[in-house]
């Protein structure tokens, strides 16, 4: 497959940029908008799908200003957390969504920029990482003279916090990136990326930030993992340079803080690194994966079917890479797909609905399983 053109929307790059950054306080939603749903959201508006998205049902809008992506559940299936760039700009900041009422608060501090918010297992404590401690204002965007890059900022660093956004310690403070940090649903580690070997590896710790693991060890970018629901197995994105000329490259890039992620393939493994094996092969960018409540499948956002690169949309596979299917057909961008725990429930971001070129937001759906809708490998 031709490698396409990352992300050439300016307002589609600013939201997949904020994977790696993924105000006072102001409402997201107008209450009593929208009618009866399984959520019984107050901030909802109900949304057509497209006829080709059978699996979605009962589409709901969350958030209605700035930009919001990287919604993910906690872990009774009543709250996400997400990350928001207001609409008077500044840097990513951390809020969460309590799912029954609609209410959203911003847990970080309004400093510095944030990015990847996760609940833990107890509900009354999240995880993200920030930049707020090495300096309050934003850091600088990245120099797009040597291409299309995203930042991989060494400020960043882990903080649990909690649910009134007190922030309760640090669990990182190594020099270089640590950011994209996940839990385990077995309550036991934290997979996170981290440059503290001069390279974007995969480490785990406990969830106090004690014995810390490092689980992969090829050269290139490995991030973005997420746990199988019984935390035997871990998802993530990846980027390994082949040739002499594109590992220079790398190096280079990442040197200056900066990695080009043009190409992203999925790779499964056990959940300490073991019995890695790379699950898609399209060329193209594909990123966000997490799994299915059955373990037995994983979804994701990639530009696999756009020659141009600029559609992205989500899609579900096999964690042996058989039985690709396309969930989303909206034009812009859908991604950062996560399911609820018991399965009824898809949370995304998406460009459907925008109010402006390119604007995100956030969406949950009631998922509707249908046995060998039409696939394609």
């Amino acid at each position: 497959m031709t490698t396409p053109p990352i992300l050439v929307r300016s307002s589609i790059l600013t939201v997949v940029y904020a994977l790696f950054a993924c105000v006072p306080d102001q409402p997201l939603r107008e209450p009593g908008a929208g009618g009866e749903a399984t959520f019984q959201v107050a901030a909802g508006q109900e949304r057509t799908a497209d006829p080709r998205e059978v699996h979605l049902s009962n589409i709901r809008q969350l958030t209605f200003e700035g930009e919001n992506a990287e919604a993910y559940f906690s872990f009774d299936g009543k709250r996400l957390s997400f990350q928001r760039t207001g609409a008077e700009g500044g840097c990513d900041q951390i809020y969460t969504l309590d799912l029954a009422t609609g209410d959203t608060v911003r847990v970080s501090n309004g400093t510095g920029r944030t990015t990847c918010a996760y609940f833990y297992p107890s509900g009354d404590q999240l995880l993200y990482a920030s930049t707020h401690q090495h300096d309050p204002s934003c850091p600088a965007r990245p120099d797009f003279s040597r291409g299309y890059v995203w930042p991989v900022y060494p400020s960043y660093d882990i903080f649990v916090a909690d649910a009134s956004g007190t922030i309760l310690n640090q669990l990182t403070d190594s020099p270089g990136y640590d950011a994209e940090a996940t839990i385990s649903p077995k309550g036991d580690r934290i997979v996170f990326t981290s440059a503290r070997d001069d390279d974007l590896e995969l480490y785990t710790m406990a969830l106090d930030g004690s014995d810390v693991r490092r689980i992969t060890h090829r050269l290139g970018y490995d991030g973005g993992a997420f746990f199988s629901p019984d935390g035997s197995k871990i998802v993530w994105r990846a980027q390994y340079p082949e040739t002499p000329a594109d590992q220079a490259e790398y190096r280079s890039l990442l040197a200056d803080g900066l990695i080009r992620p043009t190409v992203l393939e999925l790779w499964v493994a056990d959940a300490d690194g073991s019995n890695a094996r790379e699950i898609t092969h399209y060329g193209a960018g594909s990123f966000a994966p997490s799994f299915h409540p059955s373990g037995e499948k994983i979804v994701f956002s990639s530009n696999l079917d756009d020659s141009a690169g600029r559609e992205f949309d989500i899609y579900m596979i096999g964690v042996d890479g058989t039985g690709l299917e396309r969930i989303t057909w909206t034009g812009g961008f859908d991604g950062f797909p996560m399911f609820s725990p018991d399965g009824r429930h898809l949370a995304f971001g998406s460009n459907r609905n925008e109010s402006h070129s390119g604007n995100t937001n956030v969406f949950v759906a009631d998922w509707v399983e249908i046995s060998e809708v039409g696939t394609g490998d």
